[in-house]
């Protein structure tokens, strides 16, 4: 493992901090390093989830598109067979 070091910290920023810690009842250092950790594996999910981008298959859809584009197509279908005069 690797230490890192932070200097300049404000003091009212360590204080915070170490409110935070004792609060959830670690230290500061497994505080800190749970928050460090954190930022990581977000770091490498958004790496992961950027490797999806530019695709057309649904990947990015926001909340609810995928529904509305399922009911749409729906329709279309069942317009379609209502025109042909296929049964439902």
């Amino acid at each position: 493992m690797v230490a890192l070091q932070i200097r300049d910290v404000p003091e009212d920023v360590r204080n915070a901090l170490a409110a935070e810690a004792r609060a959830r009842g670690q230290s500061l250092q497994a505080y800190l390093l749970e928050l460090v950790e954190t930022q990581a594996r977000r770091l490498r999910n958004a790496a992961i989830l950027d490797g999806f981008g530019g695709r057309s298959d649904g990947t990015r859809s926001l909340p609810g598109e995928s529904a509305a584009d399922l009911a749409d197509d729906r329709g279309s279908e069942r317009s379609r067979r209502e025109s042909r005069g296929d049964a439902a």
